[in-house]
């Protein structure tokens, strides 16, 4: 790996994607950002603020290389920074043209791969020939805008190689945000996603007006429902009651910044699913998740009521308030 100052490049433009260039961008780093948007690129240029995503995060644009061309910027980069939503990550590639081979890839994204089902670093490795001593993943648990809003947070750097993930790991550690690194890059991937699933569910009952009692027991079955299917589909030694497992999910169905909880509860609250993405005008990645997940499972004899119930909401039209109730008596 190169002495000289580290040539990363982030591609997305999103929440996350804007909170890791200013984290980057003001550890003295070398940043390339592709952004699809070219207003959006000229926005930030000239005024140093994204106009969509954490408008009032101001961006250190001497330390960026902003361009709309995917290929000059991940050309110019040794480490690859993986941040758009997973629905929109093979239109992102599409027009990559540029080997990825040698490179560093990382995923800051809670999703998988439509189409494929596959978690982001299967697809990387089948599509791109990337090879997974080369790839490592960037979990919570925390939201973009805490760490925009430099408040103390905590990632998770999970590779098969340890010197990749500590590598990522020295680039984003600071004042405000600590590292911790971990070899299970399938384990985190899955929680990462699963945890969007289990926010959508707490954000339905809460919309639907439980309280926190029964979310209580709702996020500690869920912890039980994450267990089994990371188990089942890469069963190795793991303490799912890590920060990069449950702390992932207790902030995602908690916070206020989170977007599955907002999505969800809308949907509690009688919103379409159409509605809800309009009026959020952003991704909730739980929302792909749910349909995904239960794609993936079916190679896996695993109990998952929780995520069952949220796709009969999301994707069978079934009733918010019957299903939850009939989810109520499954859980102890």
């Amino acid at each position: 790996m190169s002495k000289h100052l580290p040539r990363i490049a982030v591609l997305g433009s999103g929440s996350f994607a804007t909170a890791l260039i200013k984290l980057l961008g003001n550890n003295n780093a070398y940043v390339g950002w592709w952004i699809r948007n070219a207003e959006s690129a000229l926005h930030i240029q000239r005024f140093r603020h994204n106009p969509r995503y954490l408008t009032d995060v101001e961006l250190n644009t001497e330390h960026l290389a902003i361009d709309t061309d995917i290929n000059n910027v991940v050309e110019d980069a040794e480490v690859i920074v993986l941040a758009v939503p997973s629905a929109f990550l093979k239109s992102a590639l599409e027009g990559l043209t540029v080997s990825i081979k040698d490179k560093m890839v990382f995923s800051a994204i809670k999703g998988i791969v439509p189409d494929e089902n596959q978690i982001v670093g299967d697809f990387m490795h089948e599509k791109y020939g990337l090879p997974y001593e080369n790839f490592g993943v960037i979990v919570g648990p925390c939201h973009a805008e805490e760490v925009a809003l430099e408040r103390l947070s905590y990632l998770t750097i999970a590779s098969q190689n340890a010197e990749v993930a500590r590598y990522m790991a020295e680039q984003l550690t600071c004042d405000y945000l600590r590292t911790s690194i971990s070899d299970d890059i399938y384990g985190t991937e899955y929680a990462a996603v699963l945890k969007n699933i289990y926010s959508l569910a707490v954000g339905i009952c809460h919309g639907l007006g439980y309280g926190d009692n029964f979310q209580a027991v709702l996020v500690s079955n869920a912890v039980q429902e994450m267990k089994r299917f990371i188990k089942a589909v890469h069963p190795i030694r793991r303490d799912i009651n890590g920060s990069a497992y449950l702390g992932d999910l207790l902030v995602t169905a908690y916070s206020q910044f989170s977007r599955n909880r907002t999505f969800g509860t809308m949907i509690g609250k009688g919103y379409t699913v159409r509605s809800a993405m309009l009026e959020m005008n952003m991704v909730a990645e739980g929302y792909y998740a749910t349909s995904l997940i239960k794609k993936v499972r079916k190679s896996h004899d695993v109990r998952m009521p929780i995520a069952n119930a949220v796709y009969k909401i999301l994707y069978e039209g079934q009733s918010p308030k019957k299903v939850m109730s009939k989810l109520a008596e499954k859980l102890s």
